[in-house]
């Protein structure tokens, strides 16, 4: 693939394009609103948390059957997009693309804010979440361990190594990238913070050198967390007994999905950042292009991973597998189901046109429509099966309450903070990345 750079771009005109919006802001009323539309959002998050400290999970739509509903399918597919940031910027290292360096910045941050999210879900899924500490090993008075074979301390661990690992992976990415703010930077405030991000670097040969083999060396660590942290998140559900749970497929289809929905997310925040940052020389629509392609395999992989469920239900002959799937495509939630088949497999079939691939609308827009897909797989994966267990005795529709779509509407919020923040403070994408491939490029 050719490279999607574009030639003979001077490094002080690429330099300036990443840095200054950081030393030298000029927003504009749109960050402005954007940044009061997203604090709004993350105040409507913090009462809707607020009001649950207060009154409990009743005020949740989850019953004596459904026992999980919104907090733990946020849970899923916020840690899906936190697993994808990394593995993609780990896989694309490692496979050495070029288009790699204008988003990995920012999917790697992606990856700390989501998982940060996510990681909040179980803790305020609890009923006391202020005991949460309780999941760790500590030494307590009554000597007494945590039940090491609950999927939540398997998600403790899964989640806190994480997002140890995506800290030091995003700090190690940027460390050059501060250097360059902290020459640039005009006042002695900004030099003084970002040289001590920089930790002393001096952009000597030995410098390159060993921040390349340790930087390398992280990626390929990272790829393997990834797979086994969303595995493991796939192993909570599988571990179970419930129908269309207990499934072999379901870490891998797992992991797949954690890709998709990431991926999707990296599109609409590409296309966010181009827009504000006024970069159309940085994320070209070669980059647009080329992620569209990797959510088109990502659609035919999940797919085939609906049809192998299918598939196991006929092929097994298990009565209560046939009618689940029976229920999915005919039952109370089947405008979900076929909503999700659309988004998630039929909808992203139009990126093998080469055209929608390199049109910035169709792009976003099916990138959003798949997100919301793949939050809908959530949802459905929890809800759809709690509400047709085995007892019809405890069969019950799961309905949200105002309280439930305030959280998922108050993370989406406290997410876009983060990133405006994130914008302003620094760089969205890799100064020193860019460079390198626009030199490549350059006959």
């Amino acid at each position: 693939m050719s490279s999607p750079y574009l030639p003979d771009t001077p490094p002080a005109a690429i330099t300036a394009a990443i840095a200054d919006p950081v030393l030298h802001p000029d927003w504009g009323w749109r960050w402005w609103l954007g940044l009061g539309v997203s604090g709004a959002l993350t105040l409507l998050m913090l009462v809707s948390i607020w009001w649950l400290f207060r009154m409990g999970v009743g005020v949740w739509g989850v019953d004596s059957s459904n026992i999980w509903g919104f907090a733990l399918a946020n849970y899923v597919w916020w840690i899906g997009i936190g697993n994808a940031g990394t593995l993609i910027s780990a896989l694309l290292l490692l496979t050495r693309q070029r288009w790699r360096a204008s988003i990995s910045r920012f999917a790697e941050a992606m990856t700390l804010f989501a998982a940060a999210i996510a990681g909040l879900m179980p803790i305020l899924h609890l009923g006391r979440p202020w005991l949460f500490y309780w999941l760790a090993p500590y030494p307590d008075t009554m000597g007494l361990m945590p039940q090491w074979r609950s999927p939540l301390i398997w998600d403790f661990f899964a989640i806190a190594s994480y997002l140890l690992f995506s800290l030091m992976f995003w700090y190690t990415g940027a460390l050059p990238d501060f250097a360059s703010l902290r020459d640039r930077a005009a006042t002695k405030g900004k030099q003084m913070v970002y040289g001590t991000l920089a930790m002393g670097w001096r952009n000597s040969a030995r410098h390159w050198r060993v921040w390349q083999d340790y930087y390398g060396a992280m990626a390929a660590l990272g790829v393997p967390l990834v797979v086994s942290v969303h595995s493991v998140v796939g192993m909570d559900f599988a571990a179970g007994l419930m129908p269309g749970w207990a499934e072999t497929i379901f870490p891998p289809y797992f992991v797949v999905g954690a890709m998709y929905s990431g991926f999707a997310m990296v599109v609409v925040l590409a296309a966010a950042f181009r827009r504000a940052l006024r970069i159309p020389h940085l994320i070209t629509d070669a980059h647009f292009d080329v992620m569209a392609r990797v959510l088109l395999f990502c659609a035919l992989v999940m797919t085939l991973s609906y049809a192998t469920e299918w598939f196991y239900a006929w092929y097994s002959q298990e009565p209560v597998e046939r009618f689940l799937t029976h229920t999915q495509f005919f039952g109370p939630y089947a405008p979900f189901y076929w909503t999700m088949l659309a988004c998630n497999c039929l909808i992203p079939q139009l990126f093998w046109l080469r055209a929608l691939r390199r049109s910035l609308p169709a792009v976003l827009v099916i990138a959003v429509l798949i997100n919301v897909g793949m939050w809908l797989e959530r949802i459905l994966i929890i809800s759809q099966t709690l509400s047709r267990g085995h007892l019809p005795s405890q069969w019950a529709l799961f309905v949200p309450t105002f309280w439930d779509w305030a959280l998922l509407a108050g993370s989406l919020g406290f997410f876009s903070l983060l990133f405006f923040l994130f914008i302003r403070w620094v760089p969205a994408a890799s100064i020193h990345e860019v460079k390198e491939r626009i030199h490549e490029a350059t006959p």
